[in-house]
């Protein structure tokens, strides 16, 4: 096939250069002309990424967690699957968010660490995944995806405590990232943007026109209302902006969708893909992805009674062993998602070396809704891991000093994030 193409590399090429030719339209691969497209970013840098994935139902800890701590530790059960990337991934014990309780309710805080219990009625906060799409997410597609295997629930949250409805269809989420709206639909996308700024500028101007009727306390209130104006301003700019360039073409068939509501599994792995597509694609920077908890059987050999019954087994030999079936092929799909970033080439090393994949979940005891002790498995983001990081499991070590580690490695200039001390201790830059 012959492409007539003509290239000035005296400019930077955005990263979603096609080659034309024949009809045909093909995306580019990552070009050093190519680098203006990530803004901040040096020369012959990639863009730094954010992936985090959920889990509703914890993982055993004495099937996850080595015994021994540092670099030389023998593989759990569930890590015996990962030891051809050990280098790649950190294990991390005896963490979890201060002042976090309340079983399945502390979901809410997984990723913005915000106190919460059963008891006491919490107020959220912004999730780390949203706060690097407030302030880094400007520069794709997408500032931020959200994503989950069945239903709308997430962990990822605004400033103002409200929960982002998770997409839970692999097929959606390619028609929205790859297929190209028409140009009507384009247009109409457009004109609701300058409707929306327009409106703002409206309200905007209603609302200072009552500054100096207000005391002091108010006149703070209203600044930070005129900041969420601005904000979502500089948003709707952005939304016109990109409704009239055209979608990144990929050689992959649009997935169909898993029907059956209780594989796990299969479900992980699909919509896993569809994030590897995201992010090699610069479709998006940031991305969650909750697992949740099936109800259901999950369709493993070996496995006749639900996943969340399982999960609640008292130390019951029989559902443990079901449960730790379960649990490998979840840490397994993990593993092989890790490995499928480290197959895509960039600038200066490979997509892993450049996204930070965090691996959790609210419950470190699924059984009782402990709430202590945490499942984290933490790879990529150009950190130096094969380390089993072992904290106190009785006074645990504050886990949002991960969070903090992870938003300083990815160019968001924090001093802290929600209870955070500082960052991680043991987990360095590479």
């Amino acid at each position: 096939m012959n492409f007539d193409v003509h290239f000035n590399f005296q400019r930077k090429l955005s990263r979603r250069t096609l080659l034309r030719g024949s009809g045909v339209a093909l995306a580019m691969p990552w070009l050093s002309a190519m680098s203006e497209a990530f803004g901040g970013t040096a020369a012959n840098q990639a863009p730094r990424r954010f992936v985090a994935m959920t889990l509703g139902l914890g993982l055993h800890e004495e099937n996850l967690v080595p015994a021994a701590a540092g670099a030389d530790y023998k593989p759990s059960r569930y890590l015996a699957h990962l030891q051809d990337i050990r280098e790649q991934f950190t294990v991390v014990s005896g963490s979890s968010h201060p002042g976090v309780s309340g079983g399945h309710r502390a979901e809410a805080s997984l990723l913005s660490a915000a106190p919460m219990s059963s008891s006491a009625q919490s107020r959220n906060t912004i999730s780390v995944d949203q706060l690097l799409a407030k302030h880094l997410g400007d520069k794709t597609r997408f500032p931020s995806l959200v994503l989950g295997l069945s239903g709308s629930s997430s962990p990822s949250y605004t400033e103002n405590g409200a929960m982002i409805p998770a997409e839970d269809s692999p097929a959606r989420l390619f028609t929205r990232l790859f297929v190209d709206d028409s140009p009507a639909e384009r247009a109409r996308q457009a004109q609701r943007a300058r409707e929306g700024r327009s409106i703002m500028d409206l309200v905007a101007d209603d609302a200072k026109s009552l500054e100096r009727q207000l005391g002091a306390e108010d006149r703070d209130r209203l600044d930070a209302y005129f900041t969420g104006v601005r904000e979502l301003e500089r948003r709707l700019v952005e939304a016109e902006a990109w409704s009239t360039r055209p979608k990144p073409k990929i050689d992959y068939r649009k997935p169909v969708d898993i029907g059956n509501p209780n594989d796990f599994i299969g479900r992980q792995r699909l919509m896993s893909d569809m994030v590897r597509l995201a992010l090699s694609t610069d479709s998006s920077r940031f991305i969650t992805l909750h697992f949740g908890g099936s109800g259901g059987v999950v369709p493993i050999e070996g496995v006749d009674e639900g996943y969340h019954s399982l999960s609640h087994h008292g130390l019951d030999e029989e559902k443990l062993e079901q449960l730790a079936l379960i649990e490998t092929e979840i840490v397994r799909a993990w593993g092989d998602f890790i490995r499928s970033l480290m197959a895509v080439d960039e600038q200066s090393g490979t997509l892993l070396d450049h996204t930070s994949v965090l691996l959790t979940s609210n419950l470190g005891n699924a059984s009782s809704h402990n709430n202590r002790n945490m499942p984290v498995l933490f790879a990529g983001g150009g950190f130096r891991h094969g380390k089993h990081l072992a904290f106190d499991r009785e006074n645990n070590y504050p886990l949002p000093n991960l969070f903090l580690s992870m938003l300083q490695r990815t160019g968001l200039e924090q001093e802290r994030f929600a209870t955070s001390t500082g960052t991680m201790a043991g987990l360095e830059p590479a």
